[in-house]
C-alpha cells in the first residue's frame, strides 16, 4: 500500500500536473454550462412526467413510477456532483489543503459510484418490469404495480449505496483522480481496488447486457403480436409500443455512455504489468483516458431525459402527422367479452 508521506492521508495520489495545465482542463464556464443544461432537462422532464402520470393506466403507472425513479436520480447526482465539481474549477483550490481528512473525497467516490450504478440497475429494473408486463400480462396484480414500483426503486437505490460503501468499509480505496477535481474508484492492483473495480464493472455490464436481452424479447413479443394472426383485442395499444421505444433509447443511451468507461475500468485493474506503479502514479494516456471515459458517461444524465421527452406520442405524431390517423389498436392483453343475456 502506498503512501504520500505521514501528513497526507491515502485518498490522495501523487499527480504530476501544474496549476496552468487544471486552468486548461477545468473550465468553470463548462462545467456550469453542462451542470445547468443536465439540470433544466431533468426538471423539464419531471414536469412532463407529472402531467402524464395523471389517469394513466396502472402499466403504464408502474413505467411511468420508473421513469420518475430514473430521472430524480439523475436530477441528484448532477446537482451534488456539479456543484463540487464547478466550485472546484472556479477557486482551484488545493484538495489536500481543503480536505485533509478525505472525507470530501470519500463522499465524492461514493456519489460517483452510487450515481454511477443507479441508472444502469434502474434500466435493467425497467427492461423487466416490461417483459413480464407484456410476455406475462397477467402474472401481477394490477393494484399493487405503482406500490412496487417504488419499492424496487428503493432496491436498487439501496444496493446502490451499499456498493458505493464497500471502500469504506475497506474494500477498495476512493483517491482523487486527474486532474485533482474529483474523486472516483483507484484503478490499482491491490486486492481491494481489483475487486472493488471488478465488482463496479461487471454489475453495470450485466445490468446492461440484461436490458439488451430483456428488450429483445420484449420487442420480439411485440412484432409478434402485431403481425400474428391473433385477434384485433390482442393487439399492443400505442402506450406499449411508447414504453419500449423509451426503453431502448434508454437503453442505448446507457450502453453508449457507460460501456466504454466499464471496460475500461476492468482493463485496467486486470493489466499486467499493473498500470499503477507501487508509488501510487498512473501514467498520463491512462489518466487521461479515465477523464475522457467518465466525461463521456455524464452525458447520460443528460440524454436519459431528452429520451423521454422526445420519445413521446404527442412529439411522434407532431412530426409525423399520418400516425395520429392510424386506426387505433387496443390492449395487448386479452380482453374478457361478455355473453348477451337472455331477456
Amino acid at each position: 500500500m502506498w503512501h504520500n508521506g505521514s501528513s497526507l492521508r491515502p485518498c490522495f495520489r501523487p499527480t504530476n500536473i501544474t496549476l496552468e495545465e487544471r486552468r486548461l482542463i477545468a473550465s468553470p464556464w463548462f462545467a456550469a454550462s453542462f451542470c445547468l443544461v443536465g439540470l433544466s432537462s431533468n426538471l423539464l422532464a419531471l414536469s412532463v412526467l407529472a402531467r402524464a402520470r395523471q389517469g394513466s393506466s396502472h402499466s403504464r403507472s408502474s413505467f411511468l413510477t420508473f421513469l420518475c425513479g430514473l430521472v430524480l436520480t439523475d436530477f441528484m447526482g448532477l446537482l451534488i456532483t456539479g456543484a463540487i465539481v464547478v466550485s472546484q474549477h472556479a477557486v482551484l483550490f488545493d484538495w489536500r489543503t481543503v480536505d485533509p481528512s478525505c472525507r470530501l473525497c470519500r463522499f465524492f467516490g461514493v456519489v460517483m459510484v452510487f450515481f454511477g450504478l443507479c441508472p444502469l440497475l434502474l434500466g435493467a429494473a425497467m427492461a423487466s418490469e416490461r417483459y413480464l408486463g407484456i410476455t406475462r400480462p397477467f402474472s401481477r396484480p394490477a393494484s399493487t404495480s405503482q406500490r412496487r414500483a417504488w419499492a424496487t426503486v428503493g432496491l436498487v437505490w439501496a444496493t446502490a449505496l451499499v456498493l458505493g460503501l464497500l471502500p469504506l468499509l475497506g474494500v477498495g480505496r476512493y483517491t482523487m483522480q486527474y486532474p485533482g477535481s474529483w474523486c472516483f474508484l483507484t484503478l490499482g492492483p491491490e486486492p481491494g481496488d481489483v475487486a472493488f473495480g471488478l465488482l463496479f464493472s461487471l454489475l453495470g455490464s450485466f445490468s446492461v447486457g440484461l436490458s439488451f436481452l430483456l428488450n429483445t424479447i420484449s420487442v420480439a413479443t411485440l412484432c409478434h403480436v402485431y403481425h400474428g394472426q391473433e385477434a384485433a383485442q390482442q393487439r399492443p395499444r400505442d402506450c406499449e409500443v411508447e414504453m419500449m421505444a423509451q426503453l431502448l433509447g434508454i437503453m442505448v443511451v446507457a450502453s453508449v455512455c457507460w460501456m466504454p468507461l466499464l471496460v475500461f475500468i476492468a482493463q485496467t485493474v486486470l493489466r499486467s504489468p499493473p498500470a499503477m506503479s507501487p508509488s501510487g502514479q498512473l501514467s498520463r494516456a491512462t489518466e487521461q483516458e479515465l477523464l475522457i471515459y467518465l466525461r463521456v458517461a455524464t452525458w447520460n444524465q443528460i440524454l436519459d431525459p431528452w429520451v423521454y421527452i422526445l420519445f413521446r406520442r404527442a412529439v411522434i405524431r407532431r412530426l409525423h402527422p399520418r400516425l395520429s390517423t392510424r386506426p387505433r389498436s387496443l390492449s395487448l392483453q386479452p380482453q374478457l367479452t361478455r355473453r348477451p343475456t337472455m331477456a
